[in-house]
């Protein structure tokens, strides 16, 4: 019979070469002849944390440090095992503790820094991963998660510096392929990104992970029905993996297909319903869909809010901004999109346009890649605060350190939201504007901006967890691109049929609205209609609902996502833009004015379905503005019938445009600055 030394060194060769069951089994035995044992108590709770026992693992650790509190290795997998069931703090006493009896052991601090990082903590972690690499200067696992920490902060190069050190020790790390690919996404540098996933999958086929980021980039080139399939293989490889039924969702959405969209995301939320991020898409798909009234959205909306923001009330505190009523005000604008998005261009003319005399402006921004109107944006502001990297309890804190008066959310439910950032109040006075007109559903949110046409006084006001303040003409403050391309004739004169045109979104495109350009397109047999909609089977299906089976590839042409000067000039071919219900267009309803190109509308029951009552009616075309599809479809067949009438929109709505108060950046400031200065003086009324 072998000593009990001889045996734990037999049970120790099973366990580092994996033989688990062989090694479990010999430290039983041990523990049998002598219960307390210290290393085959700590052994075994190694292995059932390896076999995914967590709880397990903690008391038999638990019960060795009792015997043997001063073994760092004891206490560094205690703390391990304390994090596979997500409490933190005690996992950070153990790390701690693990290197109060050993500071130069490169393992404790690496695993802090995990520790840390999952509390939002960056900079404690990056030090830690630090020591950890200058304690060990070849762990690769340090190079990793020292990489994974900078790139949560937005330093993508100093990211990319340490997965590729990482490589060079390991070249089989499938995890830094991995994460090596999320920070050439992030770059928008999708080809490089593809080329770490695959290399990953290679290495590992069922790592679900890659499959799922894989999906991501190839849904950011405009491969959808592929990015599908990554999805789906990585659901299958993992049922309950949250993240990657959410992106299903999203790409399902991207093709039109809510119902399977919306299931998604529910089915990522029966996987792990505190992810706010996800619980947000579901809300915010909800807008697109014909069954949801006002009533319904805000129900869902305050849904989220209950689960999510609500919890957090307690860290709201009193503020103390000087109540003077007419002092020089500081109004803060929270939002990842300070760059070439719909959000940072509408934005611009505003910020250009502000009374920097009576406001202080400061921009806390999540752009994670600035580009070229970032630039632009953050020379009109008067501070530039960045808040990549910052979770939302240390944005709130730097906002209240700032003193901000009023606040401006300009994202509401969409990517990369801060919103758990305003349920903690950082300001006194807080506004929701610009992503969409809708609701966000928290209570925190005191204020939310819209105009007399996307709220008629006296509509929806129960619906909405914000007080509507409406500006007094329109939402929007419209510019171009620069430079404008110029405004063509009238395609309709040049090719002998009219062209209607969507580029909206094609997510847009509800089946109440395929069904309205059907009846169109069978009014006006040589008429033909350009949609934009990304490459895949969805488009035959499309064409054959709109035209029927065999009813001619060429009256349903369709374009893909296409750089900005290209997308313009698409609208050389359009006479007659349609606007899709019951989400209507903003951007490209402005685009297609701009361009000479008259939109037919229908005014929906919700904010987000009147956008083209604002926009027409601020350009004199209310006429355009249908109450039902018959009438939509009725005014768009007669004006595709007057090209005397297209060709004199098309010559004059530019000029129009920058007639109208769509245009008129100082105007439209000055209502918005109203609205602030009078939100601020009910504040310090209170």
């Amino acid at each position: 019979m072998p000593t009990i030394s001889q045996a734990l060194e037999i049970a120790l060769r099973h366990h580092q070469a994996g033989r688990l069951a062989a090694a479990s089994l010999i430290y039983r035995q041990i523990l049998a002849a002598e219960p307390d044992h210290t290393e085959a108590l700590h052994l075994l709770g190694v292995i059932a944390q390896q076999e995914g026992r967590p709880e397990e693992a903690i008391a038999h650790i638990e019960r060795a440090i009792g015997l043997k509190d001063n073994q760092a290795s004891y206490h560094n997998n205690l703390g391990e095992a304390y994090r596979a069931v997500r409490n933190i703090p005690a996992a950070i006493a153990c790390y701690q503790r693990a290197l109060q009896l050993g500071p130069d052991s490169a393992e404790p601090h690496n695993n802090l820094g995990n520790a840390l990082q999952e509390q939002g903590r960056l900079a404690e972690a990056i030090a830690c991963y630090q020591r950890a690499l200058q304690l060990d200067p070849n762990f690769a696992g340090a190079h990793n998660n020292l990489g994974n920490a900078l790139q949560e902060q937005g330093r993508l190069a100093e990211a990319i510096a340490c997965y590729q050190r990482a490589l060079q020790l390991r070249p089989d790390y499938v995890e830094a392929h991995n994460n090596l690919g999320n920070v050439w996404e992030r770059q928008g540098r999708p080809d490089e990104a593809v080329a770490c996933y695959q290399r990953a999958l290679q290495r590992k086929p069922d790592f679900a992970e890659a499959l799922n980021n894989l999906g991501n980039a190839l849904r950011h080139q405009g491969q959808i029905a592929e990015s599908i399939d990554c999805y789906q293989r990585a659901v299958q490889l993992k049922p309950d993996y949250a993240m990657a039924h959410n992106n299903l969702g999203s790409s399902w959405k991207e093709l039109g297909d809510l119902e399977r969209a919306l299931a998604c995301y529910r089915r990522a939320l029966e996987c792990d319903p505190g992810l706010a991020a996800v619980h947000s898409n579901l809300v915010y798909s909800l807008h697109f869909c014909p069954g949801y009234n006002a009533q319904a959205l805000y129900e869902a909306h305050r849904d989220w809010s209950r689960q999510h923001a609500e919890p957090l009330r307690r860290f709201v505190l009193p503020h103390d901004n000087s109540r003077l009523p007419q002092r020089r005000l500081r109004v803060g604008y929270v939002s990842p999109d300070f760059r070439a998005h719909a959000v940072g261009l509408f934005l611009l003319p505003l910020l250009e346009a502000h009374d920097h005399r009576q406001f202080e402006i400061f921009c806390y921004s999540g752009v994670v890649w600035p580009d070229d109107l970032t630039g632009r944006l953050r020379a009109s502001a008067d501070v530039w605060r960045e808040i990549v990297g910052r979770s939302d309890e240390q944005a709130a804190e730097l906002i209240r350190r700032d003193q901000i008066d009023v606040l401006v959310d300009l994202t509401m439910h969409l990517a990369d939201n801060r919103l758990l950032l305003f349920a903690r109040k950082p300001a006194p006075v807080q506004v929701t504007y610009l992503a969409y007109c809708g609701t966000t559903g928290l209570e925190t949110m005191d204020y939310r901006l819209t105009d007399p046409y996307l709220d008629p006084p006296g509509g929806d006001e129960p619906f909405y967890a914000e007080q509507s303040i409406r500006l007094p003409e329109s939402y929007w403050c419209y510019r171009p691109v620069e430079p404008a391309p110029a405004v063509s004739g009238l395609p309709a004169l040049r090719s002998g049929q009219v062209t209607f045109g969507c580029l909206n979104n094609f997510c847009k495109a509800s089946a109440a609205t395929l069904a309205a350009w059907r009846c169109l397109l069978e009014a006006l047999p040589e008429s033909r209609l350009i949609l934009h909609a990304h490459p895949g089977r969805h488009r035959d299906r499309v064409r054959d609902l709109l035209t029927g089976p065999g009813g001619g590839p060429d009256r349903v042409q369709f374009v893909p996502r296409l750089p900005t000067a290209d997308y313009f000039r698409i609208y050389d071919e359009i006479d007659l833009a349609l606007d899709p219900f019951p989400y209507g267009g903003g951007t490209t309803t402005c685009d297609a004015l701009w361009m000479g190109v008259p939109v037919v509308s229908l005014a929906g029951e919700t904010a987000v379905g009147r956008g083209g009552l604002s926009i027409l009616s601020n350009v004199g075309l209310a006429e355009l503005v249908a109450r039902d599809c018959e009438q939509y479809v009725q005014i768009a067949a007669e004006l595709a019938g007057d090209l005397p009438r297209l060709a004199r929109l098309r010559a004059t709505l530019r000029q129009r445009m920058q007639d109208s108060p769509l245009m008129d950046a100082p105007r439209f400031a000055r209502h918005i600055e109203a609205a602030y200065r009078g939100m601020w003086q009910r504040w310090c009324g209170e």
